[in-house]
């Protein structure tokens, strides 16, 4: 069966598939106005129970940005936008498992949106997750209830990598139960 897709599906999906991470900038500032769509575009994420935990603190200043992480290309890009959670927000109605599960879904759903625009925008960036925790808390000054949760670098590409090595999708796909299938990596 071969399936029709509208413009804008067609248009989402190459955004979708072309995206990558980039761990490489110039120096070309970033509008305020394309950081500002990007945030709208985390902003609009769903979250659960719209407990909205998400929030957004943005670096520029070179010294915090090199603070914030030992790998060199945070400190390059020209903008840096840490995503924070406040737990408080999904834990008073959620408990244990809005602390353990639903603040990383509504974090994750708002850093694709946020990759996905900058992408639009002809911008590169990169999900950051490797980082001290405490060491980010008292760059940022966090409360105790505001868990970072990534780091991205956003500018524009000095790179343009070639597509990662994808699992072939019959081979993660299961119909009606999990068929166990001993996977290497790719």
């Amino acid at each position: 069966m071969v399936i029709i897709l509208s413009e804008k599906a067609t248009t989402l999906f190459e955004i979708i598939k072309n995206r990558r991470s980039i761990r490489a900038f110039t120096n070309q500032p970033v509008p305020d106005d394309y950081v500002t769509k990007i945030l709208e575009a985390g902003w609009w994420a769903p979250s659960a129970g719209n407990r909205q935990p998400v929030e957004y603190v943005i670096i520029k200043d070179p010294i915090k940005k090199q603070r914030l992480s030992s790998q060199s290309f945070v400190e390059e890009a020209p903008v840096v936008i840490v995503v924070v959670v406040n737990k408080e927000r999904t834990v008073s109605r959620y408990g244990e498992r809005g602390e353990r599960l639903y603040i990383y879904h509504d974090s994750g759903a708002a850093i694709q949106n946020m990759l996905l625009m900058a992408y639009a925008l002809g911008l590169g960036t990169c999900w950051v997750g490797a980082f001290n925790d405490k060491r980010v808390a008292e760059v940022l000054d966090l409360p105790e209830n505001i868990l970072p949760v990534a780091i991205i670098p956003i500018g524009y590409p000095a790179e343009k990598p070639e597509p990662p090595n994808k699992i072939p999708l019959e081979k993660i796909t299961h119909q009606e139960k999990y068929e166990e299938e001993s996977i290497k990596e790719y």
